[in-house]
């Protein structure tokens, strides 16, 4: 099963980074899948530790599938990294193996620690919809343009329908970037 989560991961500085990821999830092993040209793939070379992060917070999805922004952290407990201050739950995880297969690598990793904050309260239809049209602005360069707008429509009718304040503002923010595109 994959979910939607958003990593961090450090790099030899301290410099953390947050990116929005669909990770194999596992009670005891998690898998990362990052692109090889990545902030995170490179972080997860050298560090071999990540900390996925659940949070119901579709800004942060759209903020991180269209920029490189830094959001409130915690320091991790067991690894170095860090957690996201607005996540629900998090798994600090050590890398086991690396396959860098282009065009992806596929990242083993153990948990090795778990933490919560505060009770996830999920995806209501609006949310799920800036899940999806986030993915979608990260492939302004791989599907037609045509194919964006019709799908960016349909997801737009969801969170009128839906969506509270936070919700509407994610998605005004993506539509914005995806019409730049």
């Amino acid at each position: 099963m994959i979910l939607e989560t958003i990593v961090t991961t450090m790099d030899p500085g301290g410099v953390i980074n947050f990116a929005p990821m669909g990770v194999e999830w596992g009670e005891e092993t998690i898998v990362l899948k990052p692109f090889l040209e990545t902030t995170t793939f490179r972080n997860l070379s050298q560090s071999r530790a990540a900390v996925v992060n659940l949070t119901d917070d579709a800004m942060l999805f759209a903020q991180g599938a269209i920029s490189s922004p830094q959001f409130p952290s915690l320091p991790a407990t067991v690894v170095r990294g860090a957690v996201l201050e607005a996540a629900c739950s998090w798994r600090e995880l050590e890398v086991q193996a690396i396959d860098a297969t282009p065009p992806r690598a596929r990242i083993d990793a153990r948990v090795v620690h778990r933490g919560s904050r505060r009770e996830f309260i999920g995806f209501n239809r609006a949310r799920h919809a800036v899940l999806e049209a986030a993915i979608l602005a990260t492939r302004t360069h791989l599907l037609p343009a045509e194919q964006i707008r019709e799908e960016y429509a349909r997801l737009q009718v969801i969170v009128d329908k839906t969506a509270g304040p936070r919700e509407r503002e994610a998605m005004d923010l993506l539509t914005q970037y995806v019409r730049n595109r």
